[in-house]
């Protein structure tokens, strides 16, 4: 019970990694504010771990709806002791050819949302000397793959905002860490392998067998284990962590030029 009396606001909470971390903290004692842009999945999320969890309306890219979602949790809990900036979107484009509509829709999600919501949240920890705040990054921020030019620059953004946020406010109680995950099985990797296995002109069984080939534990990440490495970093055990940046791969950064693909 790490999180026992404390209210976390868990953004993109409708699926995936959001929806895990949410459950997480949950079962670890927080309060939970399940935030993000799918209504019925929010409410059913909240449904299975009431009590103590709010389903809130949030769009990232709208600096009202942040302020109006984190009002409405602060106005009911009295405080947000925790956020964690799991919402994003992904689109397989490159740099010669990428679109100027994808490149500002995903910056403004992945990185400007990360930036509006810590905006929102920081006054209310930097006045209390107290605040853990999890960004999620992604492997791509550092070994970005073809076709991913829009999303890698927008997550190498959030490991930047994230280390300076750290430095500004650590003295001041505020811890700031980024997670950087690399492939999930979530609905969102599920729509990119899909891209992908349309790409190379295989099924996805043989385009996610190409890439389970090369991350060192042979296979993809559960939601849960991201989670439970964001528990790790939102808590106290965590109390002399800051500016980091933690990776959870299953190994795909190893050096993977001998293995079959």
């Amino acid at each position: 019970m790490r999180f026992a009396g404390r209210t976390a606001f868990v953004c993109g909470a409708a699926s995936g990694i959001g929806a895990a971390v949410a459950r997480r903290l949950h079962a670890e004692g927080a309060q939970v504010a399940a935030a993000g842009l799918q209504p019925d999945l929010l409410a059913e999320l909240a449904a299975s771990l009431s009590p103590a969890v709010l389903a809130v309306e949030c769009d990232v890219t709208s600096e009202a709806s942040v302020r109006a979602a984190v009002g409405r949790v602060v106005g009911a809990w009295g405080r947000i002791d925790v956020l964690v900036n799991a919402a994003g979107v992904i689109a397989a484009d490159d740099a010669a050819s990428v679109d100027d509509a994808v490149w500002q829709r995903t910056q403004e999600v992945n990185l400007g949302g990360v930036m509006r919501l810590m905006r929102a949240v920081l006054p209310g920890m930097l006045a209390r000397g107290a605040g853990s705040i999890v960004n999620i990054a992604s492997v791509a921020a550092f070994n970005a793959s073809a076709g991913a030019a829009s999303y890698a620059a927008s997550k190498a953004g959030v490991v930047a905002l994230t280390r300076t946020a750290a430095s500004a406010y650590g003295a001041q109680g505020v811890r700031v860490n980024a997670l950087a995950p690399g492939w999930v099985d979530t609905p969102m990797s599920r729509r990119e392998m899909a891209d992908l296995a349309a790409g190379l002109g295989v099924d996805e069984a043989e385009a996610r067998a190409r890439t389970v080939a090369r991350v060192a534990l042979g296979r993809m990440a559960r939601p849960e284990e991201i989670a439970a490495a964001c528990a790790f970093l939102a808590s106290d055990e965590a109390s002399f962590v800051t500016g980091a940046v933690l990776v959870a791969d299953g190994g795909s950064r190893i050096a993977a030029s001998a293995r079959a693909v």
